[in-house]
């Protein structure tokens, strides 16, 4: 008998610390960001209102198997998005390495893709991104590396995704893009979300709020 509640007391004890580190999210439904400073919008989804909010505008990239990928690569997905570069000595093998907690975190859920923009297109070609893809344990059908037109992923980064954080600092088309956050997107291409790619606590948050973007009706 003291066995058996010795058991059941190890066992509650290990489901209790585990559901303790899991992170929640901190609220119930996430707000909407349309601009750079990413002051949030309380919006109702798929109302009018929402509808007509700030999206992702169309775009036209290739990824690492030489695949066209377009908007509608992520048409009713939720998705990850983030922009490095290969030969980056810096923050963005760590920035991998957190988007690869999340290639595993929704491995085997459909509704959640991630994509990453080479900020040096030019070098980083298809060749290139799918070595770096197989060093880093890529999977093709879960997460996308893309290169393409410098000005179409500089715009995007700039103007669609606000991912740069030095605000009111005019940029020339000629200044690298360089940035650790990771944005969250929903299936409509609204932004959801901004989070340090740097940061574990953050990665966590991040995971918990694309759970909680998957419960919105």
């Amino acid at each position: 008998m003291k066995v058996d509640k010795l058991i059941f007391l190890c066992l509650f004890t290990f489901f209790s610390c585990k559901e303790n580190n899991e992170k929640q999210s901190r609220v119930e439904t996430l707000p909407f960001y349309e601009e750079a400073t990413f002051t949030p919008k309380w919006l109702v989804p798929d109302t009018p209102e929402a509808n007509n909010f700030h999206r992702i505008a169309p775009f036209k990239l290739l990824n690492q198997e030489g695949d066209t990928i377009t908007e509608k690569t992520f048409e009713d997905k939720i998705y990850v998005t983030n922009f490095f570069f290969t030969t980056c000595p810096g923050m963005c093998p760590k920035m991998t390495a957190n988007m690869s907690i999340l290639q595993e975190e929704f491995l085997e859920d459909e509704d959640v893709l991630l994509l990453s923009h080479s900020v040096t297109p030019v070098r980083d070609s298809v060749p290139v991104l799918k070595n770096y893809a197989e060093v880093k344990g890529i999977k093709s059908d879960k997460w996308h590396v893309v290169t393409g037109e410098r000005q179409v992923i500089y715009g995007l980064g700039r103007n669609d995704y606000f991912v740069e954080e030095d605000l009111g600092l005019k940029k020339d088309p000629d200044d690298f893009l360089h940035t650790e956050n990771f944005i969250l997107i929903d299936k409509n291409r609204h932004i959801r979300g901004i989070y340090n790619g740097l940061n574990k606590a953050s990665i966590n948050q991040l995971i918990a709020d694309v759970k909680t973007l998957q419960k919105e009706k």
